[in-house]
């Protein structure tokens, strides 16, 4: 008997068993991302003119924000837990529905991470942009987030003195 027949009988089986933990994979089901309560929402008090409104909605609220959307292919198991696990990790780094709950420091600092990271493309993601075309930014649609964030950051430095802007670190 050669091995290619003994290693046949347990070929069906396991695949038998993968297709029955997809299947029962199913049936976990993370908890969504949507709330329509925002009233720390960064929109509150820096609000963004309408076209760069469109441009946080189209490449950045899905990821960061209380309220994403979700397309067909999320409601499929391991993507569901996939999308689940990289919106917690979003919104841990910058939550634009909680972003005038937290320090004026902090706040200071996300916008310049903000502007940070669109100049050197790090976000939004290509593995979002692959998917989302819209999300897509042209140099336009960059430079007029990077001013919108600028100039946040400018009324809050305006705001507030030089040392409560600071980003403190805690001590351990």
């Amino acid at each position: 008997m050669s091995y290619y027949c003994s290693m046949k009988k347990y070929i069906k089986p396991a695949l038998w068993a993968l297709a029955g933990l997809f299947v029962l994979a199913q049936f976990i089901r993370p908890e969504k991302n949507q709330s329509n309560e925002h009233p720390a929402h960064i929109r509150n008090r820096f609000p963004a003119p309408e076209n760069v409104e469109t441009i946080l909605q189209a490449a950045c609220y899905d990821c960061h924000s209380n309220n994403t959307r979700y397309p067909w292919y999320t409601g499929i198991q391991p993507v569901a837990a996939w999308i689940a696990n990289h919106v917690a990790e979003g919104k841990r780094e910058l939550n634009f529905s909680e972003f005038t709950s937290r320090r004026i420091a902090i706040q200071n600092h996300k916008l310049e991470e903000v502007i940070e990271l669109v100049r050197k493309q790090e976000m939004p993601l290509a593995s979002y942009t692959w998917i989302h075309a819209d999300a897509r930014l042209s140099t336009p649609q960059k430079n007029a987030l990077i001013a919108w964030a600028q100039a946040a950051m400018d009324t809050i430095k305006a705001q507030y003195p030089a040392d409560s802007l600071v980003l403190r670190r805690k001590r351990r």
